[in-house]
């Protein structure tokens, strides 16, 4: 019977929300997860790590893993670089996004940690993460995330869905790691690169691609965008999302839904505006929900591209949305059946003239 896997990534940190309780748990997992913030840990209260270290220093941070179950449990332990993923949002676990090129450091090469972790029934058992600062001097931020997976063996319990196939599921968390050498101010720079049409969840888009090239996040993100033919004002498409964040030095696309719409060939022109960090004093403001809010940072772009006919053809032709036009088919039916019925009354005229003449 075919297998699926439902991945369920639980992020116990992500940067704008924090739970009050340092332990980690849930009634899905087998193991619990604790983070013991260290003495240089530069606000306690946070359940992530956020360490200051000077250059080439070293540091031992520790994760406690409890198994209050019956049998063994064996975790995956990683650690990945921060991405951003299409929706704005944040990543610290594994994914399948590449790293950036603006990344100098990453954050993986400078962790050293057990890859497998086998807790006994009712144990504790403390994970000792070592961690190297960079030699070269920096402002800002390196950010990752440490993942806690347990290892799922083939006797462990599995449910079915509506169409009655095995699913197998994963729980993982995942623990903000961050590490910065002093607490200078970076101040963020966003870059748009390629503008092309494209596809996610089988819709057509259009991605605009969005580069943060500094090593600094950007919180409450709000970005809006029009999309109008190459030299005309007539707004075709448009996409407005905010309470977003982008990971330091990080990159991402952006889509524009067509709502449905069918992709045309053609030269186009997309405009787009950001604005980042919501601050009382910011000098940058924008209206929303009949209120006036003020934003540090806004950076505005605007760039030509070209859909291809065939590309366009092609992403129409797997858009789920799209509307097939069988004007053709159903005139080619048509025909058929008319011929058919030709051929029928034809065939009864032959058969009655044959009898008539039988007859006589």
């Amino acid at each position: 019977m075919k297998r699926k896997q439902l991945i369920f990534t639980i992020a116990l940190v992500i940067l704008s929300v924090f739970s009050s309780s340092k332990t980690v748990a849930a009634s899905e997992f087998n193991f619990a997860v604790t983070p013991i913030t260290p003495e240089n840990q530069i606000d306690k209260e946070k359940t992530y790590f956020d360490l200051q270290l000077g250059p080439g220093e070293k540091e031992e941070l520790k994760v406690d893993l409890r198994n209050d179950t019956d049998k063994d449990v064996t975790i995956d332990v990683s650690l990945n670089s921060a991405t951003t993923n299409s929706n704005v949002v944040v990543e610290y676990g594994k994914n399948e996004i590449e790293k950036d090129s603006s990344l100098a450091f990453n954050l993986e090469e400078y962790v050293d940690y057990p890859e497998t972790v086998t807790l006994k029934p009712h144990s504790n058992q403390t994970v000792t993460f070592q961690v190297t600062m960079p030699n070269e001097s920096f402002d800002g931020v390196l950010a990752g995330g440490i993942t806690f997976k347990e290892v799922q063996t083939e006797d462990q319990p599995k449910e079915k869905d509506e169409q009655g196939l095995s699913i197998k599921n994963e729980y993982s968390y995942v623990v903000a790691l961050l590490i910065r050498q002093n607490l200078n101010d970076v101040a963020p720079h966003l870059i748009l690169h390629e503008v092309k049409p494209g596809q996610i969840n089988a819709r057509n888009v259009i991605l605009a691609n969005i580069q943060n090239d500094q090593k600094t996040y950007i919180n409450q993100v709000s970005i809006q965008t029009e999309i109008t033919k190459k030299g005309r004002s007539e707004v075709l498409y448009h996409e407005e999302k905010e309470a977003l964040q982008i990971a330091p030095n990080s990159n991402f696309s952006f889509p524009t839904s067509l709502g449905g719409a069918a992709l045309e060939p053609g030269e186009y022109h997309l405009k787009m505006t950001v604005f980042g960090n919501e601050n009382e004093s910011g000098k940058f403001t924008r209206e929303k929900e009949n209120t006036t809010v003020n934003y540090s940072n806004y950076w505005e772009f605007e760039k030509d591209f070209t859909i291809a006919g065939d590309v366009a053809k092609k992403l129409n032709a797997k858009d789920v949305t799209i509307k097939k036009d069988n004007t053709k088919l159903y005139i080619l039916i048509g025909i058929i059946f008319l011929l058919l019925m030709l051929l029928l009354i034809l065939w009864l005229i032959w058969r009655k003239k044959k009898h008539e003449e039988e007859q006589t």
